[in-house]
């Protein structure tokens, strides 16, 4: 009998917490359906970001290697023919 009687209280917390579905419930279907597209194309794009990200750098890399030794090459030959 005591189960009883407990369970027919309910705590401010689960008040709270039926209110807030009751307001989430009054919105429309086509703006939850939004919402969720919305946050799964957000959650899918990061990996396609990441990896994009990832070989932009090695490209950035690669093309400053490529200067810094374009740089120093052009600079010796240049000193090469001016002695001549």
């Amino acid at each position: 009998m005591g189960k009883k009687d407990a369970s027919a209280t309910k705590l401010p917390v689960d008040q709270y917490r039926k209110q807030i579905g009751k307001q989430d419930y009054k919105k429309s279907k086509n703006v939850l359906k939004a919402t969720r597209l919305k946050a799964e194309a957000k959650k899918n794009s990061s990996g396609f970001r990441d990896a994009f990200l990832v070989v932009a750098a090695i490209l950035f890399f690669v093309l400053c290697v490529y200067a810094f030794f374009y740089l120093n090459l052009s600079t010796e030959i240049n000193l090469d023919v001016d002695m001549d």
